[in-house]
C-alpha cells in the first residue's frame, strides 16, 4: 500500500491580490456567525500574506502584539481591528441585512 503524504494548507499562501484578500475576508464575515475571534484569525491570515512585520508597522502595533491579537484565540479590541484593516489596505462597509 502506498503511503500518502499531506501538507498543511495555508490560505495566506494563496492571497496574492487586494481583491483576493477582500473576497476572503467577506467570506469569513459570512461564515463567522458573530465569532470575533474567527474574524481576527482571518485578518491574521491576510496579514501573514502581506507580511506581518509591515502590517504591524503600518498599524502602529508591535509584531508580537499583532500575532497575539490575530491568533484567533481571543477577540481583539475594535480599535485594533480598525487599525489592522486600514494597514491591510481594506475597508469595512455596511449594508442592510437580507432578512
Amino acid at each position: 500500500m502506498t503511503k500518502t503524504t499531506t501538507t498543511r494548507y495555508d490560505v495566506a499562501e494563496h492571497l496574492r491580490t487586494q481583491e483576493e484578500m477582500a473576497a476572503y475576508l467577506e467570506a469569513c464575515f459570512e461564515e463567522a456567525n458573530g465569532d470575533a475571534a474567527f474574524i481576527a484569525k482571518a485578518l491574521g491570515d491576510i496579514a501573514r500574506a502581506k507580511g506581518m512585520s509591515q502590517v504591524a508597522r503600518d498599524a502602529g502595533l508591535s509584531r508580537e502584539s499583532l500575532y497575539k491579537a490575530l491568533s484567533g484565540e481571543r477577540s481583539p479590541g475594535f480599535d485594533t481591528i480598525l487599525k489592522v484593516i486600514g494597514a491591510l489596505g481594506l475597508k469595512l462597509h455596511a449594508q442592510p441585512s437580507r432578512s
